[in-house]
């Protein structure tokens, strides 16, 4: 019991080391670029597996009787013919099995061959296809093209890497006219910051027993964690863009829950950031408390996010 209460605890210890690393996490990968969408036109090397192998040739050694002694070789000569000769058909008729074989693989080998050509030639006209989209897509980026600025950063985001069971919902507009990027993004549930500290065992109900994390920690790191997912997809949208292309963020954060009050769904939002690139790009994000630097860039974040308080973005993505 006491392994299972270990093992109980590890788990939630590493559930909030994913947590508290939401941000640097992301600080230490390579940008994001378009580079990263074309699709190789390589192809592997054929493998043919087993039918590449050709089957082991009869040996007339493996069939031939044995050699009879000096006696025997006066007195059995018919018996010798006799086994000779039925040797001699068991080996003709391994070597005509091995033929056969042989003629069977040789024919599934060219196949095997001609489907792998095709599959080839059929990936690599996809692939050229793709690359030619992301090309295009590439220029009219350059060029401000508001729809494909939109497509890029929305590549961006769906390429961040997060826990399964974080949402991956966002949404994306651009002002050509001013450079700017506007962000509705999905965080995660309350429920995302574990309830529970760890667990121990209790030796005279012979049970594991959760020992509570204190609400005001809950709330605490639950404040810290969205400041940090406003911060991580900030970085990640400039780091990945061009400063004549993408001049600024903003980012609104919303949450999907029930109103208490009516049982209906809402989706309110808990933090609006609004961050110019030479702002941003002053900042040394592996030393910053999230919280703290989302109020240093004036950020609007809910007075208590944990009871889903909501703010009004400070840009409107369907507005503007």
């Amino acid at each position: 019991m006491n392994s299972e209460a270990d093992e109980k605890t590890a788990a939630v210890e590493r559930q909030i080391k994913t947590l508290d690393a939401m941000l640097a996490s992301a600080l230490a990968l390579a940008p994001f670029s378009f580079d990263k969408l074309m699709a190789s036109t390589a192809s592997p090397r054929f493998d043919p597996g087993p039918l590449g192998q050709a089957g082991t040739v009869p040996d007339w050694a493996d069939f031939a009787p044995p050699r009879p002694s000096w006696p025997r070789r006066l007195t059995g000569a018919r018996s010798r013919r006799r086994q000779q000769a039925a040797a001699r058909a068991r080996f003709e008729a391994a070597q005509s099995g091995h033929r056969s074989q042989e003629a069977q693989r040789r024919q599934a080998l060219t196949q095997a061959k001609a489907r792998y050509d095709q599959e080839v030639t059929e990936e690599h006209v996809r692939a050229v296809r793709r690359n030619a989209d992301i090309a295009s897509r590439r220029s009219a980026f350059a060029a401000r093209d508001a729809e494909s600025v939109e497509w890029y950063v929305g590549q961006v985001l769906a390429a961040s890497r997060y826990p399964d069971v974080f949402p991956r919902e966002h949404r994306v507009a651009y002002r050509a006219r001013s450079g700017q990027v506007v962000i509705e993004f999905e965080l995660p549930p309350r429920r995302i910051v574990p309830s529970v500290r760890a667990f121990r065992y209790v030796q005279a109900r012979d049970a594991v027993e959760p020992l509570p994390r204190p609400e005001r920690e809950i709330r605490q790191r639950y404040t810290r964690l969205i400041s940090s997912l406003a911060l991580r997809t900030l970085h990640e949208v400039f780091s990945a863009t061009p400063p004549e292309v993408v001049g600024s963020v903003v980012f609104n954060g919303l949450v999907a829950t029930v109103d208490r009050a009516t049982g209906k769904p809402v989706r309110p939002y808990l933090l609006s950031v609004s961050a110019e690139r030479q702002a941003f790009d002053d900042l040394v994000l592996a030393a910053v408390e999230p919280v703290a630097c989302l109020r240093h860039l004036n950020a609007l974040t809910s007075p208590d996010p944990f009871d889903l308080q909501a703010v009004e973005p400070l840009v409107s993505l369907d507005r503007g």
